[in-house]
């Protein structure tokens, strides 16, 4: 019978443990799952996130820089944390807002860019240094652009599909400026390495404004009647027009007036005569007849001239009264000896609004750069939340997870417990019963006192209210044994009487000297302690766990001053309680 309670009891454990076992690996895929959604929270802003995205806008940019913005515009610049990843991200914001002829204000990150990959990456190097010049131009350093451009065109072993976009830049500015005899070279060079034939065209016309600004007028004459035969060829009206209305300009220029109004009135035949370019074609007319010395007819042009305008240009009309009030002013002077201050008004008037739309311009400018900065903020503050809310998740797991640790300790603990006071009382039910029967009848020895506790512990109760099978196991050896307790609690007044007549008025003694300082549940560990109990049986006979027991072990240690490392019952035998 013994096997099979022991059987029963491991079997019952082992059921237990695997219950415990499944519930821990519940928890466990719990913990697990909300790591990785946590992981996939954190990470989806990692550093590689924002490298591929920096990647997959930098192979956009050329074919759709729109698109690759777009994509540049969900990345927080301030959690670019790694210097690789700030630089291709300011190159690639400067480079898309050159690209996209937009303002470049805000861009001044960009020389940090461009310091990164100086040496580093050739392509890089002089997209950035591109972007770095256009920069400067936008904040007012046409000069410092200009010399910037200069030094990366002129650098030796760079593949002329790379230079071209950068030369082009440098011819452009170049004219802006009026340059002559520096930007010769420059567009010629474009001309020549410009593999689309519009470019091409594009590069011919720049090389001809600057023969124009050289004053090598006949090299320019030249040029304009090369591109007027191709537009014609190709049945490009409108560039046409424009660079036969350069060709009167040149022609002009030369004092070849009456040739200069012959491709004019040309130009006037081939289109209607209010043509949407009909105020500068008579504001050319006008400039020939002043120099022709014509004054009356000059006026009579440039009145007509001013009147397309009003009905042409309206109110965006600051470019062309750039000119015409300068030839005006020309004109009143040969007519008269004088220049009216009107007109020197009006021309400082026309230069103020220029300079007002270029403020205009810079402020739209800086708004949108103050717009990107609030964005920015508030992916930030998006992205703080996001974290916040990944770490209390992350909290609640390690919650759940030590919840679940401490539980399934705990319950492991109550286990072991549960088994060594099975156990105890198991092998105290076996002594029993194996005992002689001469021993049992005694009843002023150990022996006596162990049977008694069993017999007053209440046990029939205990397994009557649980009825399992290891129970109902542990009723039958316990009926086996002498029974007059019917289910009673141990009358520990008894135990003490007992304890009293096996040795020596112990209890007595004992509770005369320390009953005052000793609880109750001290004092029968104590004398349960004497009667050689083990730990494990005075669980089982005073209900307590044993980490209780070894508890109140340690408080009795201290109330009666036992040395740590002496034992409590040889202490007690050394002073004669017993």
């Amino acid at each position: 019978m013994t096997k099979n309670l022991s059987a029963h009891i491991n079997h019952i454990c082992n059921k237990n443990t695997d219950l415990h076992r499944d519930v821990l690996m519940r928890i466990l895929l719990f913990i697990l799952l909300s790591a990785i959604a946590v992981g996939i929270a954190s990470c989806s802003k990692s550093a590689s996130y924002y490298r591929k995205t920096l990647d997959d806008a930098e192979k956009l940019m050329l074919a759709n820089a729109d698109s690759a913005m777009a994509m540049l515009d969900n990345i927080d610049p301030s959690y670019l944390k790694v210097d690789s990843l700030r630089a291709k991200y300011h190159y690639l914001v400067a480079f898309g807002h050159m690209r996209q002829n937009r303002s470049m204000i805000g861009d001044s990150l960009v020389a940090f860019a461009h310091n990164y990959y100086r040496g580093k990456d050739v392509t890089r190097d002089i997209r950035s240094g591109t972007a770095y010049a256009w920069y400067k131009f936008w904040v007012g350093d046409t000069p410092g652009a200009i010399t910037m451009l200069d030094s990366i065109v002129s650098l030796s072993n760079v593949p002329d599909s790379l230079i071209a976009p950068t030369l082009r830049i440098r011819v452009l500015l170049g004219a802006s400026e009026y340059q002559g005899n520096t930007l010769i070279p420059n567009a010629r060079r474009l001309m020549t390495i410009e593999t689309d034939t519009l470019r091409q065209i594009e590069a011919k016309y720049m090389l001809l404004s600057a023969y124009k600004y050289a004053e090598q007028l006949d090299s320019a004459l030249m040029l304009s009647e090369e591109l007027i035969e191709y537009a014609h060829s190709h049945n490009w009206g409108d560039k046409q027009f424009m660079f036969e209305l350069e060709h009167a300009q040149i022609l002009g220029e030369m004092g070849r007036t009456a040739e200069s109004d012959e491709v004019v009135e040309g130009i006037f035949r081939k289109s209607s005569p209010d043509n949407r370019a009909a105020d500068y074609l008579h504001m050319q007319l006008a400039m020939n007849a002043l120099n022709s010395g014509n004054l009356s007819r000059a006026a009579k042009e440039l009145a007509i001239a001013d009147s397309f305008a009003v009905k042409f240009r309206k109110e965006d009309d600051t470019y062309y009264r750039s000119y015409s009030n300068l030839l005006r002013s020309m004109i009143d002077f040969k007519q008269n000896g004088k220049i009216k201050l009107v007109h020197v008004n009006g021309l400082n008037n026309r230069q103020q609004e220029r300079y007002n739309r270029a403020k205009a311009s810079q402020w739209e400018s800086e708004r949108s750069s103050l717009h990107q900065q609030g964005r920015a903020l508030a992916l930030k503050a998006e992205s703080e939340h996001k974290t916040v809310v990944i770490l209390v998740i992350t909290l609640f797991a390690f919650l759940i997870l030590a919840s679940a640790v401490w539980i399934i300790r705990h319950r492991r603990h109550r286990e072991r417990e549960n088994e060594e006071r099975a156990e105890a009382l198991q092998k105290m039910v076996e002594e029993l019963k194996s005992a002689p029967a001469q021993v049992q009848t005694e009843s002023h020895t150990p022996t006596a006192l162990r049977r008694a506790m069993l017999q007053q512990l209440g046990i029939i109760k205990m397994v009557a209210e649980t009825p399992t099978e290891q129970n109902r196991e542990m009723l039958r050896k316990i009926s086996s044994i002498e029974n007059d307790t019917e289910g009673e609690l141990v009358n520990w007044d008894n135990v003490f009487e007992l304890i009293n007549t096996l040795y020596s008025g112990f209890y007595d003694k004992l509770h005369g000297a320390y009953g005052e300082t000793l609880t109750l549940k001290e004092e029968q560990i104590i004398v349960l302690m004497i009667a050689r109990f083990s730990t494990k049986e005075i669980s089982v006979i005073t209900g307590q766990t044993t980490s209780t027991i070894y508890v109140r072990k340690s408080s009795i240690r201290k109330k009666l001053g036992v040395p740590e490392k002496e034992d409590i019952v040889t202490f007690l035998r050394e002073r004669s309680y017993y």
